[in-house]
């Protein structure tokens, strides 16, 4: 039975993580919270993960955690990891960010674990991305946008400078958008997908806000995603980064219309100034090849049903 430590196991993708890992049946799962954590995506998951409380930003909290788990794997999910946040709180999200990261590799490499590490790095850092460059290979220029893009830079070259120095082993995967139930409604699918609901329940009037629509980004149903992460752990090498994406774009204004199509109140759609960003990447599309050619990995769910899937979920709560 393997043990697997989830870092962020309260949040969007770390839930779904939980989910496919209890399927498979062959892993012992520990979860890290903090104490101010929301636990309601994992409320139902309770009886499959034995929780630890750790701030991962305090070196020793985190290296007793992991002295007292011992895993073979660690998912590192944890993380500030809205982008608008981190124009806001840009030390903020620098410090959580890559401070968490940098205790868990010491504590990894101070006891002379033989852990494997995934550590979910974004697409974001990418950032300043021309039409001729895509799709996008790990080897493209990075060229982060945001605060958060920086943070992430630095978690995958900390993942790098570990292998190389220490033989700390991780993966390194470079997640294009992912969406699906669960998601927090500050994200744009999530967020347009609440409003329609609010506004079929009668809780706000029939205007859907919005921002940028014409960005265009790779999307994957998070539960392909935590299906990739596993997959990264049992057959990718240690010290590579690899890109987990569809290998297809939406525009927002796709993804905005086909969420339209599925309800039947009218709606109109106003800009709202605020919610636009300081400097946007205009596209994310990945190429997939390597990590497709390291596993075999498909995305299984269309994007079509995602939507779908989020709106119901919304409209449940």
């Amino acid at each position: 039975m393997r043990k697997v430590l989830i870092t962020g196991v309260t949040g969007f993708a770390g839930s779904h993580l939980v989910e496919f890992l209890h399927s498979r049946g062959d892993c012992e799962i520990h979860g890290i919270y903090r104490w101010r954590s929301r636990m309601e995506n994992i409320e139902h998951l309770t009886q499959l993960i034995t929780l630890h409380e750790c701030d991962l930003r305090d070196a020793m909290n985190t290296y007793d955690t992991i002295a007292r788990i011992r895993p073979d794997w660690i998912f590192h999910l944890a993380a500030q990891s809205f982008v608008p946040t981190s124009w806001v709180a840009p030390s903020e999200s620098l410090s959580t960010n890559v401070q968490a990261q940098v205790n868990i590799f010491e504590a990894v490499r101070r006891l002379g674990l033989k852990t494997r590490i995934q550590l979910a790095c974004s697409s974001e850092e990418y950032g300043m991305v021309y039409p001729e460059e895509t799709p996008i290979k790990e080897t493209n220029p990075l060229r982060p946008l945001s605060p958060y893009a920086v943070s992430k830079v630095a978690q995958d070259m900390l993942g790098y400078q570990y292998w190389m120095s220490w033989k700390v082993d991780s993966v390194r995967t470079r997640g294009f958008n992912h969406e699906g139930p669960r998601r927090g409604p500050v994200f744009v699918a999530s967020d347009f997908a609440k409003q329609i609901a609010d506004i079929e329940k009668g809780k706000k009037a029939p205007i859907l806000h919005v921002g940028n629509l014409e960005a265009k980004r790779d999307f994957t149903d998070v539960r392909d995603m935590v299906r990739a992460y596993v997959l990264a752990l049992e057959k990718c090498e240690p010290g590579e980064v690899y890109n987990i994406a569809s290998g297809s774009c939406w525009t927002i204004q796709a993804l905005l219309d086909h969420l339209l199509s599925l309800t039947k109140v009218k709606i109109e759609v106003k800009e709202d100034p605020a919610r636009l960003r300081p400097s946007d990447v205009p596209i994310l599309l990945g190429d997939n090849t390597k990590f497709v050619k390291a596993t075999g990995w498909q995305p299984t769910i269309k994007f079509e049903q995602t939507l779908s899937d989020m709106l119901e979920y919304w409209r449940s709560r």
